[in-house]
């Protein structure tokens, strides 16, 4: 009998940035367009709106559910803009990371993926204007990148990714506020360049 190949399996955990908020259709969310160059099984429980506490409410139950063979994590803005203080954050930060460190999976399987650049989207006035809104991410990504490298995840910075083509066709959503089409694509490659070979191997591209 033929060696059976079994899917990977794909755990995103996050918020709006996750499920792609913004974007014209699931299908363009960076999570979906990474399942697919990996023929992943993708589940994304990801919710607009959700702070770190929501996600352990309601996504991180999956970690054990599902035993996924690849995690990304991207949440935080929503802890941001409600007010929530930089030890809040890390404290539910940790609860998330050490779950999903109890997985035991290969080195670089876990993506910690940065809050990206939002201060130049116009809705960004309604949160305290561009100065505000960058110097609250620059901390809440500061915290994000040190307890994921305590852990050995992979640290992804899609800061330079989301203000690459600022101004461009489809780069902003609908809403003002989230990502279009474009600004997701673009995401997608940063974040596939950092995790292509540790997810790839040994799994096969698609």
């Amino acid at each position: 009998m033929g060696r059976i190949e079994l899917a990977i399996r794909y755990l995103a955990l996050g918020d709006s940035y996750t499920i792609g908020t913004g974007a014209s259709d699931e299908s363009r969310s960076w999570p979906a367009i990474i399942a697919a160059r990996l023929n992943a099984e993708l589940t994304n429980p990801a919710v607009n709106g959700y702070t770190t506490l929501d996600l352990i409410r309601h996504e991180l139950p999956l970690v054990k559910g599902l035993q996924p063979d690849l995690v990304s994590v991207l949440i935080g803005v929503n802890d941001l803009v409600q007010g929530r203080t930089l030890e809040q954050y890390r404290d539910s930060l940790r609860t998330i990371y050490e779950e999903v460190a109890t997985l035991k999976l290969a080195a670089g399987r876990v993506a910690a993926v940065s809050i990206p650049t939002w201060s130049y989207a116009p809705a960004a006035a309604d949160y305290g204007g561009a100065q505000k809104v960058d110097r609250l991410t620059s901390a809440f990504n500061a915290v994000a990148r040190e307890e994921a490298k305590a852990r050995d995840f992979t640290w992804v910075d899609i800061g330079p990714a989301s203000t690459a083509r600022i101004g461009s066709q489809g780069w902003i959503g609908a809403d003002q506020l989230h990502p279009g089409d474009a600004q997701y694509a673009v995401w997608a490659d940063a974040i596939w360049s950092a995790v292509r070979e540790s997810w790839s191997s040994p799994f096969i591209e698609k």
